[in-house]
C-alpha cells in the first residue's frame, strides 16, 4: 500500500473508532439523560401509552382515563369536579407536563416508579398491560367542599390540618379551573392553555394560593408573637396588665403605631388585647420586650424562612432576621415584610391546638400498587416544638376568647370549644390597596382537636379593620370545621 493511501485508511480508521465511541457514549452515558429529556416525544408517548393511575380521596378517585383517536398519545387524564380538586393534583397534560401531585407522583402513577419493577414485571409475564399505581391523599371531601363553595366567586385560600397528625384535610384555591381542559394536545387545550395564562386572566387560576402565594398575615401573625412572649418569659400571666402606653411610638421613629377603632389597649392584657387586636400591645411587645431574636427564633419554630414540602414544594413563608427595632414591632404585628401563605398560618393554628407540637403537613397517606398492596405508608412526624404545653394551652384560652366574645364570633359552633384570629393585612403602595381578610382557628372536642383552618380572602368588599377578617373569612372557617366534625 502506498503512502497516501495508508493515510487514508488511517484517518477511515480513526473516524470509525470516533464513531464507536460516540454511540457508545450515546448508549450507555446519556441514555438515562436523553430517554427522560422533556423534548424527547418519546418520552410523553410513553407516559401516555397506558392508563395512569388514580389519586384517591376517602376510597373514591378524583381522577380518571379516556381514550384518545388521531393522535400517537393512547389514554387521556380526566378530572371529577376538576375545579375543586385542582390545588390538590395539578394537571397532566399531553401538551403542557404535570404539576402537584400529578407531578411530584409522576413515576408511580405511569407505573414507571422503580418501587412497582415486581408489578412489572408480573404483567409483563402475564401479558397484562401495564399499569400505573394510585395514589391515597389525606383529603377530606367534606372540608374540601365547604372550603371551596364558601370561597365561591372571591379570590383567596383555604388550609385545614388535623392538629394531631399534620395531614392536610382541605387545600382549596380560587378561582380555579378545570385540569380536563388541558389534558390532550388539541388546539382545544392549547387555546384553554392559553386564555388561562395569567397575560390573559389576571386572576391567575392555575395559581395555588394555598401553597404558592405568600400574603402579609396582618393580625394574625399576633398569635406568633404571644408565643414568642410566653416562650421567652417576657409575659407570664396572660391575664396581667402590661405596660404598654395608651400611645406607643414606634423606635426610634416619631410615627405612632395606631389601633382600629376605640378599643381598650392601653396597658391591656395580652387576653384583651388579643380579643380586640390591639396593634399597640403586640408591636410594643415584640419589639421591647421579646426582641429581633426571639421573634425569629419563634417564628422559625412554626416553619417561617423555610420550604415546607407536602411532598408539594410550599412557597418559604417570611419573617426578616435582619431589621431595626421599628420594623420588629410592625413584623410583630404581621406588617412590613412579614409573609405568610395559608399554609403556614394553618400549621401556627395547629400547632397552638396540639398542646404546642408542630407535626410535618402531609397530603399523601400512602402509595399503592395495582394489586393494591401498600408501597409506601406517611408516618406523622414532629416538626417543631414552638410552645411548651402550659403556654399553649394560655394562647388557646386566649384564641377561644376571640371567639367567644372578641373580633372571631362569626366562628361559634354550640358545643364545640373554637379558637381562632382575625386579621386584616394592608396591601399596596401606603396601603391604598384592598387589604386581605384573614381568619384561623381550631376546633376542640372531648377527643382533642380534630382540625386547624386558616383562611384569607382577596376581596373587594374588605374592612379595613380586623372585623373584616370576622366577617368575610370566618365564616367560610367555621363551615369547614364543621364539615370536619360532622364527618
Amino acid at each position: 500500500m502506498n503512502k497516501p493511501l495508508r493515510r487514508v485508511a488511517v484517518f477511515c480508521g480513526l473516524l470509525v473508532l470516533a464513531l464507536l465511541l460516540r454511540v457508545n457514549y450515546v448508549q450507555f452515558v446519556q441514555a438515562d439523560q436523553l430517554s427522560n429529556d422533556v423534548h424527547n416525544r418519546r418520552v410523553a408517548i410513553n407516559q401516555y401509552a397506558q392508563p395512569r393511575g388514580d389519586i384517591i380521596v376517602d376510597g373514591k378517585a378524583i381522577t380518571g382515563h379516556t381514550t384518545t383517536t388521531g393522535s400517537d398519545f393512547k389514554y387521556k387524564r380526566t378530572y371529577v369536579d376538576g375545579p375543586m380538586w385542582a390545588p390538590v393534583t395539578g394537571h397532566a397534560s399531553q401538551a403542557f407536563g404535570t404539576t402537584f401531585l400529578e407531578g411530584v407522583e409522576d413515576k408511580f402513577l405511569t407505573g414507571n416508579d422503580d418501587r412497582l419493577f415486581f408489578n412489572r414485571t408480573i404483567d409483563l409475564l402475564t401479558g397484562k398491560e401495564k399499569q400505573g399505581g394510585n395514589v391515597v391523599t389525606t383529603l377530606n371531601p367534606k372540608a374540601q367542599e365547604a372550603a371551596f363553595k364558601g370561597l365561591g366567586d372571591k379570590k383567596g385560600a383555604v388550609v385545614a390540618l388535623d392538629p394531631g397528625t399534620g395531614a392536610i384535610l382541605a387545600m382549596a384555591s380560587t378561582p380555579s379551573y378545570d385540569p380536563s381542559s388541558i389534558a390532550g394536545n388539541s388546539k382545544t387545550d392549547e387555546k384553554n392553555w392559553v386564555a388561562l395564562d395569567k397575560k390573559n386572566d389576571p386572576d391567575d387560576p392555575t395559581q395555588n394560593r394555598a401553597l404558592r402565594q405568600t400574603y402579609p398575615p396582618g393580625s394574625t401573625f399576633k398569635l406568633v408573637t404571644a408565643a414568642a412572649a410566653l416562650e421567652s418569659g417576657a409575659v407570664t400571666d396572660v391575664n396581667a396588665h402590661t405596660d404598654t402606653p395608651k400611645h406607643y411610638t414606634l423606635p426610634g421613629t416619631t410615627t405612632e403605631l395606631k389601633n382600629e377603632g376605640n378599643i381598650p389597649c392601653e396597658k391591656a392584657t395580652l387576653t384583651v388585647a388579643l380579643q380586640y387586636s390591639c396593634n399597640t400591645v403586640f408591636g410594643h411587645v415584640g419589639a421591647d420586650k421579646v426582641g429581633l431574636k426571639g421573634m425569629v427564633d419563634e417564628a422559625e419554630k412554626f416553619g417561617f424562612n423555610e420550604e415546607q414540602f407536602v411532598p408539594v414544594r410550599a412557597d418559604k413563608s417570611n419573617f426578616d432576621t435582619k431589621m431595626t427595632k421599628d420594623q420588629v414591632a410592625l413584623s410583630s404585628i404581621g406588617q412590613f415584610d412579614t409573609a405568610a401563605t395559608p399554609l403556614q398560618m394553618a400549621m401556627v393554628a395547629s400547632a397552638i391546638a396540639n398542646d404546642g407540637k408542630l407535626m410535618k403537613p402531609y397530603m399523601v397517606d400512602k402509595l399503592v400498587a395495582p394489586n393494591l398492596s401498600t408501597i409506601a405508608q406517611t408516618n406523622p412526624s414532629e416538626m417543631s416544638q414552638p410552645l411548651s404545653p402550659e403556654n399553649a394551652q394560655k394562647l388557646q384560652s386566649m384564641m377561644e376568647t376571640v371567639v367567644n366574645s372578641g373580633t372571631g364570633t362569626n366562628a361559634r359552633i354550640d358545643g364545640v370549644r373554637v379558637g381562632g384570629k382575625t386579621g386584616t393585612a394592608q396591601n399596596g403602595v401606603d396601603n391604598k390597596g384592598t387589604p386581605y381578610a384573614w381568619f384561623v382557628s381550631y376546633a376542640m372536642t372531648d377527643q382533642g382537636s380534630p382540625v386547624a383552618v386558616a383562611v384569607v380572602i382577596e376581596d373587594s368588599d374588605a374592612n379595613r379593620d380586623d372585623i373584616s377578617g370576622g366577617g368575610l373569612a370566618a365564616p367560610v372557617a367555621k363551615k369547614v370545621m364543621e364539615a370536619v366534625l360532622n364527618k
